[in-house]
């Protein structure tokens, strides 16, 4: 109705995500790749960065969208974007439960304290295990590239057989990486993975650790038509 005011929080929500499902038969392919855990579910899948979400607990400014001015502050879990960059195509693990340690352990780590509020950062324990991040598809030059199942397929299996040599040959792997670092470092990267991963059938596969919770991206020497 013209003229009617809007309730305040009605005002500030926006959508501006982009939700993407991945289709049921890239999953299916994931799936018969790299297994299913404990609860029957695959070991990795794909999602798209704007629909996966995970909860962030903290103090939080919300902003008037028309004058940027600060509307209040308050300190809550939010069900947020895990990843960036949201508008691309990740590959992730599922991690069993053990591996975040025991219930209290884990509250213990993770609640943090804001002004006088205690506050669960990550959420509740994982009892069912959780998904992290493996990798982020995406072109040489970071531009978008599609979900496909072959490569997903490859990415799984890079993953899997790297996961079965010995810790002693990824430590040499390491040396040796750091060793090549300079201009000529993603050249041999393209000839040690090509020599040592047949499977991947020639098609280049870099792995660049971030910097930000040691996060990888896989990067793809497939030219891609479509832009996001």
């Amino acid at each position: 109705m013209a003229g009617e005011r809007r309730p305040f929080f009605l005002a500030m929500i926006r959508v501006i995500r982009e939700a993407k499902r991945t289709p049921a038969e890239i999953e299916q392919r994931l799936a018969q790749a790299g297994g299913v855990n404990r609860f029957g579910e695959p070991n990795f899948r794909a999602v798209w960065g704007w629909s996966r979400l995970g909860w962030i607990a903290g103090r939080w400014v919300d902003r008037d969208p028309a004058t940027g001015g600060v509307v209040r502050e308050v300190v809550e879990a939010r069900w947020v974007p895990k990843y960036l960059p949201f508008d691309r195509w990740h590959i992730e693990r599922w991690l069993p439960p053990e591996i975040y340690g025991s219930p209290e352990n884990w509250n213990r780590i993770t609640q943090e304290t804001e002004g006088v509020q205690l506050v669960d950062a990550l959420g509740p324990f994982p009892s069912r295990g959780e998904y992290e991040h493996c990798l982020t598809l995406e072109g040489l030059a970071g531009n978008f590239v599609p979900l496909d199942g072959s490569v997903c397929e490859w990415v799984v299996r890079a993953i899997e057989y790297s996961r079965g040599q010995p810790r002693s040959a990824s430590l040499r792997a390491i040396r040796d990486r750091e060793e090549k670092k300079g201009t000529d470092y993603e050249k041999w990267a393209y000839d040690v993975l090509d020599d040592a991963m047949p499977a991947l059938h020639g098609c280049p596969f870099v792995v660049v650790p971030r910097a930000r919770s040691g996060m990888k991206q896989a990067r793809f020497g497939v030219p891609s038509q479509e832009k996001n």
